[in-house]
């Protein structure tokens, strides 16, 4: 692999990540009641986190783990089911993806495990529940 291809990637994660921070925040500045802007911001890096976390763990189900790690894999790659040049619709395959994943995580390790491995606030551990399970909320 050369580097122009490598620096590509490298670029191309760091807009996703800048675009994504950005959503983010505007988020939080339209809904201050659900979220801070300090929270949405953390969101990500936390996110990444916990599936870092919940894929190394030894006492969630091993085919949780392969889950997850093939979730990182996805991320990571520069290949996506939509690319991340289309406009929100490019980074919203992700987050439609981590939100299944994330559902399939939590039917089968339970929430305590989501609980045990984040690393953010509890309102943003709200979100990813939320994200992950909206049906089982009550109104």
């Amino acid at each position: 692999m050369s580097w122009g291809t490598v620096a590509g990637i490298v670029a191309g994660l760091l807009l996703a990540y800048a675009v994504l921070l950005l959503l983010l925040w505007w988020y939080a500045r339209r809904h201050p009641e659900t979220v801070s802007i300090k929270d949405a911001l953390r969101l990500l890096p936390d996110l990444l986190r916990l599936i870092r976390r919940l894929a190394s763990d030894r006492t969630v189900a091993i085919g949780v783990r392969v889950l997850l790690v093939l979730l990182l894999a996805y991320l990571l790659s520069p290949i996506d089911l939509v690319p991340d040049f289309i406009p929100v619709i490019g980074y919203a395959d992700d987050a439609v993806i981590v939100a299944l994943v994330l559902r399939s995580v939590l039917r089968r390790a339970g929430t305590g495990a989501l609980e045990r491995h984040w690393p953010g606030s509890r309102a943003g551990m709200e979100i990813i529940l939320e994200a992950a399970a909206p049906a089982r909320r009550q109104p």
